[in-house]
């Protein structure tokens, strides 16, 4: 072939390429359920590998051992995606694998997701940017509490499309009526979900029956294969179908008379001319460039990055959004929101937390537990606090405002992640449901320090221990005994009087070595009485840095 011809061959392959749309989907179930298996086999059978993918996992195959027993195929095809030693040693997936293949008529990535309890937090990750989840299910086990809870967390991340698998169906004989079955123990699960849609296949990831191929294997099986089914999947541009959305992440100034607020676009379409709205500011201003990698375009939309130019000098900085002002976000400082705890330290009601929201940080703490999902059943239960896994409806209250949409309506601005300040570590995924009226009235002051981090410090658990006695005389005297004999166990206590008020119970605390704050209203401004002396400052953080001084 000629140069020429080959350059047009390329340019035309790489033309069509683009046209096509892009699938996204995750596979999640519970573990064991042949997800690995699933994604090895499809990639396999619809030439999705390179020949040293192959040639590689053929090698990896022969040396190890983790095909099922009686299998008589040459290849593991769950070692294409379980790629990390671990997960080959113990034959689970423990972080997300992500593949790329593509057919004749679209273009795939697949998010190959963790099945056992302990990596849940892996397996929300992967399934948030899915347009399509393929739920595993072992035909022998039938559906497992790890299954519902994916299918719940699914059904929380608002993913269009639910692709059951029921799998390992040779090892059941394809006897039908056991499909039929979990396909109605599914569809039960799916309405109580208020799941979008819910479509079954019966596949053997192992031989291949049903995944590229038609198996002769059911004839009673009369719909299409599982990539013939993900093939014809309609697949909504939410992001750009969207209201503008720009959260800002820098403020561009190369050089004089070059001010651009750059940040990638989560939903909509933006060009020049647009007028704009500045959240939190409230001002607004007319877009006169748009901007993409250094050059100035007509249009850009999700999820494109961009610099924008605006008209007017206004004070703009990371963490601030901007929007079409026809189309603003909502602003609240409260909101009702479904969470996935994600922490094996569970949730600690008096600690704030750093909320991520888009590009903007707040502090925040979960004020109300409203109600939790028994895994088993999906009902709400009654919970004061969560564990690892908990899916959950709260409260969350901000000590500054975010600007959101309800996650229903728009996945980018509605989703937010909760982080432990003193680990740094991701506790909890969140998604917005709604603003809660009459947050801004009430008082978003609290502790900047959990009861966890201060019994972790002091080393014990603390009581309140009532020591009651015929005479006030006779209750001291056994108070004074639980203080001694507590201190000789290396814990410490102190003594209060109950017929006194909070500043006597203050100071009997503070005798005992502890540094007991007594918060009160007074005229003159802030100021701090540290053992009967005055302290007083331009501001507080002057002021705390003064009685940090006064008493050590």
């Amino acid at each position: 072939m000629a140069a020429t011809e080959m350059t047009n061959g390329l340019a035309g392959w790489l033309r069509a390429q683009e046209q096509k749309d892009l699938l996204r989907f995750v596979t999640i179930g519970s573990v064991d359920d042949g997800k690995s298996t699933l994604i090895g086999r499809l990639l396999h059978d619809a030439h999705g590998l390179y020949e040293d993918q192959l040639h590689a996992v053929r090698r990896a195959s022969v040396r190890g051992s983790t095909r099922g027993e009686g299998s008589t195929s040459e290849i593991d095809f769950s070692l294409f995606t379980d790629g990390l030693q671990a997960e080959r040693e113990q034959g689970i997936t423990i972080d997300v694998a992500y593949r790329y293949f593509t057919t004749a008529s679209r273009k795939f990535i697949i998010a190959d997701t963790p099945g056992h309890v302990q990596y849940t937090r892996n397996m929300a990750t992967g399934a948030s940017t899915a347009d399509a989840a393929l739920i595993l299910v072992d035909a022998r086990l039938g559906v497992l509490p790890q299954t519902r809870r994916h299918a719940q967390i699914a059904a929380l991340l608002g993913i269009s499309h639910v692709v059951a698998c029921v799998n390992k169906m040779d090892l059941v004989g394809f006897d039908r009526s056991v499909f039929d079955s979990i396909v109605s123990d599914l569809r039960a699960i799916g309405e109580k979900l208020g799941l979008r849609s819910l479509h079954a296949i019966p596949v053997s990831a192992l031989a291949g029956d049903n995944v590229v191929t038609k198996s002769e294997r059911t004839p009673w099986w009369p719909g299409t294969t599982l990539l013939e089914h993900l093939e014809t999947l309609p697949v909504e541009d939410r992001a750009r179908a969207g209201a503008f959305r720009l959260p800002v992440q820098l403020v561009l100034r190369p050089g004089i008379g070059y001010r651009g607020f750059a940040g990638q676009i989560v939903s909509g379409t933006v060009k020049a001319g647009d007028e704009v709205l500045v959240l939190p500011s409230g001002k607004s201003s007319r877009v006169t460039s748009v901007d993409v990698a250094g050059k100035s375009v007509d249009i850009a939309f999700a999820p494109m990055s961009v610099a924008l130019r605006l008209a007017d000098e206004i004070d703009i900085s990371r963490g601030d959004v901007l929007v079409h002002a026809e189309t603003p976000l909502t602003v609240a400082t409260e909101v009702e929101a479904d969470l996935v705890w994600m922490s094996e330290r569970p949730l600690d009601r008096a600690k704030s937390y750093l909320l991520k929201h888009t590009t903007r940080t707040v502090r925040a703490e979960v004020s109300t537990v409203v109600y939790g999902t028994d895994a088993e059943t999906l009902e709400p239960v009654a919970k004061s606090t969560l564990v690892l896994n908990d899916i959950a409806r709260v409260h969350v209250r901000c000590r500054a405002p975010i600007f959101f949409d309800a996650y229903a309506t728009q996945r980018a601005t509605g989703a937010f992640i909760l982080i432990d300040s003193v680990t740094n570590d991701t506790v909890a995924a969140g998604m917005i449901t709604k603003a809660l009226e009459g947050a801004a009235e009430r008082g978003t002051s609290r502790s900047l320090v959990g009861d966890e981090e201060r019994r972790a410090r002091l080393g014990q658990s603390g009581a309140v221990l009532r020591a009651v006695a015929g005479s006030l005389a006779a209750a001291f005297e056994l108070g004074y005994a639980l203080e001694r004999a507590l201190f000789d166990g290396r814990r410490i206590a102190t003594v209060v009087d109950e017929a006194r008020d909070a500043s006597d119970a203050a100071e009997a605390c503070a005798r005992g070595g502890l540094f007991a704050i007594v918060a009160g209203v007074g005229a003159d401004g802030e100021s701090v009485e540290v053992n009967g002396r005055v302290l007083r400052a331009s501001s507080r953080e002057e002021l705390v840095q003064r009685v940090l001084a006064a008493i050590t």
